[in-house]
Parts: structure tokens; C-alpha cells; sequence
């Protein structure tokens, strides 16, 4: 059996043996507060099906209606309003969408946006937004575009031009935890040493050692980089380098890019995510978004048979095929 088979097998198997030990605590006020549990071998218990279905459609960024509000100050009634209005927009938005609307209103029912816990996703910087590039990611963002103008090429000339999320390879990372119109589910188990997260979209599995083993050498690229974790008290704290160059999150530099996850469970039923970005050679100061994960085992993962049924690419390439005949009898009908 392959090894990294077997590991994934392993945890599975461990896990379902692992029931969890509730505990409580009382605060300085005298008042019991919740605790998260723990696994029968002490850690923190982070594990079962979750999702973050409610918050697709959150802006990534700070709204510029929002400008000057902090991110918790955005709770309540206020965030109740501010959810429904986000709905509103996105029924109205995909119900003029020029035909490709309908298929997306079969989604409609489960999206739920007023369920989302946020307003926007970025955290840090506190104003919401994402960094100014570098000057070095400046220069080569540019120096990518210029080459890819060089080359002629179109954005459907051939497979290799679609993005490795079309070509059921990945959507990456942190991409594949990212809110999107369906395959939200994640799974998370744990055993001694090892935590695991399962994407439903793409069917990938991240295995994370936390034994304090070093990082691969460099020369050893991912799509999902190569990930390591350790316990910083009820947090769980993964670092991931080492991405291949056409996974690195957002064009970033894939030399100097790491990725600082964490998760917490902050209640019954949620776990904070939060991903710090950082990469000198691409921004000029790292920043972190932060999703919920909210428990829902009535959605486990499914088998996502990504290229059964899938005609996505046959039809892309086909479409712009015909495109550029109907384009060349026009030329030469004139």
C-alpha cells in the first residue's frame, strides 16, 4: 500500500476510535465557561464535518461603505442586515447573469447567507486590505503579463492554459478552504501526532504532522506546499511552504511564500480558521484572513469524481475552436 495511503487510512481509522473528553472551566467571574474538549490523548479536539457554505459570497475585503469600522464592531442586527442585503444582491446579480443564472439558482436554497459570521474576511491589516505589492511583486506581476502577451497565446489555446482548479488537479491553498457555490465540506480528524483535512472539492487530503519533524527540502515543490503543525495552547498553528510555481496563492513568489494557518474551536459548533500570508518578495507586510467553520455532519464528504461527467474543458476548448472559425469566415467573407 502506498505510504501516503496508509498514513491517511491510519488517522481515519484512529479517529473514529478517539472520543472526544468534554471539560469545563470557570472564569473570573465565577461563571462556568465553554472549553473546548479533548481527545482521549490530550489535544484539543478540532475534529468532525464542517463547512463554510454560509459565508460564500463575503466580501474578501472591507466594503468601501464599511471604511473606518473594525471588524468586530459589525455583530448583531447590524451584521443580520448587512448578510441580508448580501443575499438580496447575489439573487439579483445571478438572475440577470445572461443565461448562466439558472444553473446557479439550484444552489440558491443552501447558500443562506444571513447563517455567514462576517462581514468581510480580512482581518489584518485592520483596514480590511489586502497589502500594496512589493516592489519586487510589482516587477514581476508585470514581467508575467508582458510575457504572456509575448507569447500570443489565448486563454483557452489549450488545456494547459486553464487554471489547475478547470484541470481537476487542485484549487491549491488555502483556495481549497475557500467559500464557493458548492463542495464546502471539510472533514478534520486527529490521532497522536498527526491531524488530517479532508476537501470535498477536488478530493484532497492534507496530512500534517505535529512531531516537530523538519520541513522537505526545498527542491521538493507541492501543490498543497508541505505542511507542519504544533499545539500553541487551544490552537492549533500549521505552516506551509514549499508550493509548486503555478500554486502559489495570489502570484506569490513561490520561494518565500509561507502560510501560517490556525484553528480554533471557539464554540460547539465552530472552528475560527485564519490564514496568515506571508511573502516579502510579493507584499510589503504579511496580513491574515479568517473564515468560521461551522460543524454540520448532516454534510459529509462526498466522493468529488471531478472528471466523470465533467465536458468543462472539451467545451472551453471547443468554444474558443469555433470562435476563432466564425472569426476567420468573417475575415474572409468581406
Amino acid at each position: 500500500m502506498n505510504t501516503r495511503i496508509s498514513i491517511v487510512v491510519g488517522v481515519l481509522a484512529a479517529a473514529s476510535l478517539a472520543a472526544p473528553m468534554a471539560f469545563a472551566q470557570t472564569s473570573s467571574s465565577g461563571r462556568p465557561e465553554w472549553v473546548a474538549p479533548r481527545t482521549s490523548w490530550g489535544d484539543p479536539d478540532l475534529q468532525g464535518n464542517f463547512t463554510n457554505l454560509y459565508e460564500n459570497g463575503t466580501p474578501f475585503e472591507r466594503p468601501d461603505d464599511l471604511a473606518g469600522r473594525r471588524l468586530e464592531e459589525i455583530t448583531g442586527e447590524e451584521l443580520r442586515q448587512i448578510r441580508r442585503e448580501l443575499e438580496e444582491a447575489t439573487r439579483e446579480r445571478w438572475a440577470s447573469d445572461d443565461g448562466h443564472g439558472g444553473a446557479r439558482w439550484w444552489w440558491m436554497d443552501s447558500l443562506d447567507h444571513e447563517r455567514g459570521g462576517q462581514a468581510w474576511l480580512v482581518v489584518d491589516p485592520p483596514d480590511g486590505r489586502i497589502p500594496p505589492l512589493s516592489d519586487e511583486g510589482r516587477r514581476r506581476s508585470a514581467a508575467q503579463a508582458q510575457a504572456r502577451r509575448a507569447s500570443g497565446r489565448g486563454p483557452a489555446d489549450s488545456w494547459i492554459d486553464r487554471s489547475l482548479y478547470d484541470r481537476c488537479i487542485t484549487r491549491g491553498l488555502p483556495g481549497s478552504m475557500m467559500p464557493a457555490i458548492y463542495g464546502n465540506s471539510y472533514q478534520i480528524v486527529q490521532t497522536p501526532g498527526y491531524v488530517a483535512v479532508r476537501y470535498e472539492m477536488i478530493h484532497e487530503t492534507r496530512i500534517i504532522p505535529l512531531d516537530g519533524r523538519p520541513h522537505l527540502g526545498g527542491s521538493v515543490r507541492q501543490y498543497m506546499g508541505d505542511a507542519r503543525g504544533h499545539w500553541e495552547g487551544e490552537t492549533l498553528v500549521v505552516e506551509t511552504i514549499n508550493f509548486k510555481d503555478d500554486a502559489a496563492y495570489r502570484g506569490a513568489h513561490p520561494d518565500t511564500l509561507r502560510l501560517v494557518e490556525r484553528f480554533r474551536r471557539v464554540a460547539p459548533d465552530k472552528v475560527r480558521w485564519s490564514v496568515t500570508v506571508v511573502d516579502p518578495q510579493t507584499w510589503t507586510r504579511p496580513w491574515t484572513f479568517s473564515v468560521p467553520l461551522t460543524l454540520n455532519d448532516g454534510e459529509p464528504v462526498f466522493e468529488y469524481a471531478c472528471h466523470e461527467g465533467n465536458y468543462a474543458i472539451r467545451n472551453i476548448l471547443s468554444g474558443a475552436r469555433a470562435e476563432e472559425q466564425a472569426a476567420q469566415e468573417a475575415v474572409e467573407s468581406r
